[in-house]
């Protein structure tokens, strides 16, 4: 069954080792993000989806609400986050050409965050696992300025994934969060506030100058940019016709999307049964984005095995509808073998 899919690397797949999941039952997080129930996960229910969806790797991450569980628990996000990072190391140490990591920060304790750096750089991160916000705390916020700082000077990939959207009753960055979340009774967070959270965290990324301080950093966005594509022309622009924000040049944003950008396929890409349309197409054509800016994520085990492979059989469909041979088997894995080579860090100077 595997051989009638192509070969992938999986850049989205994420892991959930028993100290974590104890410590989100600990903390509240039973029903984590509004979904049904944590679910199950081991090394070898991993390797089992591998084998049965031809995945040749999969970059493991933690997925939401990340190692910083608790709001002002910052001992707790300081040990979660070491056994994840060093469970993550010994699992790719064990079976390094199955398994690599995005490695966990504990942010928003940036000191802490600033020492984990060194730390998975030397246990062999791929690059970085960070969430869209860290209890109000949105990526671009200048206080984590430091963290982007060192990330640029390792040339570190980043790998962001979502989370629920937050806000803070101040400005201090240990401020108390509250959840903005108008639909929690009704609807799963992932459903879309995901992708909504996505497009805050991307939108600005850019308008912090964050992208453009940190020209080493390379980013993969999740969900094929989430809520953020039909935000572009606004958010380039808006700052031309309203005065006050910072200008981008339109033609600059585009150059760092063609060059330091990828997106991930993981979720819902295309429409209906068959053909191209949806999501994906959206965004490649609307956007102009070409294909060697997309890699495959399966979202596992948030995603269950039986629904991975059959997203994978969608999605082989709907690639033959919009890529030729050559530029399908870049998505599958040869845009993130290009990822993970140059993706090799060192320790910053500092």
């Amino acid at each position: 069954m595997a051989d009638s899919l192509p070969r992938r690397i999986d850049v989205h797949s994420h892991f959930l080792p028993p100290d974590y999941r104890e410590a989100l039952l600990e903390n509240g997080h039973e029903r984590v993000d509004g979904m049904p129930a944590i679910p199950p996960w081991s090394p070898e229910a991993h390797l089992e989806m591998m084998e049965i969806c031809n995945v040749s790797k999969s970059i493991l991450s933690i997925s939401s609400p990340g190692t910083h569980i608790a709001s002002g628990k910052d001992e707790l996000a300081r040990r979660l986050t070491r056994r994840c990072n060093s469970y993550a190391a010994s699992l790719k140490a064990r079976y390094p050409d199955k398994f690599g990591f995005w490695a966990s920060l504990p942010l928003p304790d940036v000191d802490a965050a600033l020492k984990e750096i060194d730390i998975t750089i030397d246990e062999g991160a791929d690059g970085f696992g960070l969430m869209t916000n860290y209890h109000g705390n949105y990526l671009g916020a200048p206080e984590l300025d430091p963290v982007f700082e060192k990330l640029n000077e390792v040339g570190a990939t980043v790998f962001i994934h979502p989370t629920k959207p937050c806000t803070k009753c101040d400005g201090a960055i240990s401020a108390q969060p509250v959840d903005a979340l108008p639909f929690s009774d009704h609807y799963p967070i992932p459903m879309f506030e995901f992708f909504f959270d996505t497009a805050r965290a991307f939108v600005n990324l850019f308008l912090s100058g964050t992208v453009e301080r940190c020209p080493r950093v390379k980013f993969i966005i999740p969900h094929a940019g989430g809520a953020m594509p039909p935000l572009f022309s606004r958010f380039t622009q808006f700052a031309h016709v309203i005065p006050g924000g910072r200008k981008l040049d339109v033609q600059d944003v585009h150059q760092q999307l063609a060059t330091r950008f990828f997106f991930d396929l993981a979720g819902f890409q295309f429409d209906g049964e068959k053909g191209g349309q949806g999501q994906l197409k959206a965004l490649a054509h609307g956007f102009d984005i070409s294909y060697d800016r997309f890699l495959y994520g399966s979202d596992f085990p948030f995603t269950p095995t039986r629904f991975v492979r059959a997203f994978a059989d969608r999605m082989k469909d709907g690639l033959e509808h919009l890529f030729n041979v050559d530029e399908r088997e870049a998505i599958y894995e040869s845009n993130a073998l290009k990822v993970l080579e140059t993706g090799t860090m060192g320790k910053s100077k500092t």
